[in-house]
């Protein structure tokens, strides 16, 4: 099965199959992207294991791959922490036992994935998404064609 990989620090996408990079691009994220996101609002992309879990071809950024955030693991977390409700997190864990978007109307937030509208900015990106992965355009596109759902998606700090 095909892997995307989002390195935040390098601003780097690869998308790998078979063991080898067939696609790497610039990302832009959101405007703290240091850390794992905790919360909506905070302006963080997550870190951590997630999967394709929606496509969007009528986003109002080109295209938008939706993300499986919150993950089981985040979660757990949330709930250890007290920032989520026991309903919440069965909620969460039952959607990923179906192989579902978990709910993305928590305190954790959601609606985080891959998408176009990603605006230049130097040599690189802006991080202008509400914690979200951002690519240009024509990358987002190459990236839909290669990416179904199900797609694995590893976020790495």
């Amino acid at each position: 099965m095909p892997e995307i990989h989002v390195y935040k620090a390098n601003r780097l996408l690869r998308f790998i199959d078979c063991g080898q990079t067939v696609f790497s691009c610039p990302i832009g994220l959101g405007p703290c992207p240091a850390g794992a996101k905790r919360a909506e609002g905070d302006g963080k992309t997550p870190e951590g294991e997630y999967r394709v879990c929606t496509r969007n071809s009528r986003s109002k950024y080109t295209l938008f791959l939706g993300l499986s955030y919150p993950s089981s693991a985040d979660a757990r977390a949330a709930f250890a922490r007290g920032e989520i409700s026991a309903k919440q997190l069965d909620a969460i864990l039952q959607a990923h036992a179906a192989g579902c978007r978990p709910p993305w109307d928590t305190p954790l937030g959601g609606e985080i994935g891959i998408h176009g509208g990603g605006v230049r900015q130097g040599g690189g990106l802006a991080d202008n998404t509400a914690g979200c992965i951002a690519l240009l355009d024509d990358d987002i596109r190459w990236l839909w064609a290669l990416a179904p759902l199900g797609t694995q998606v590893g976020i790495h700090p």
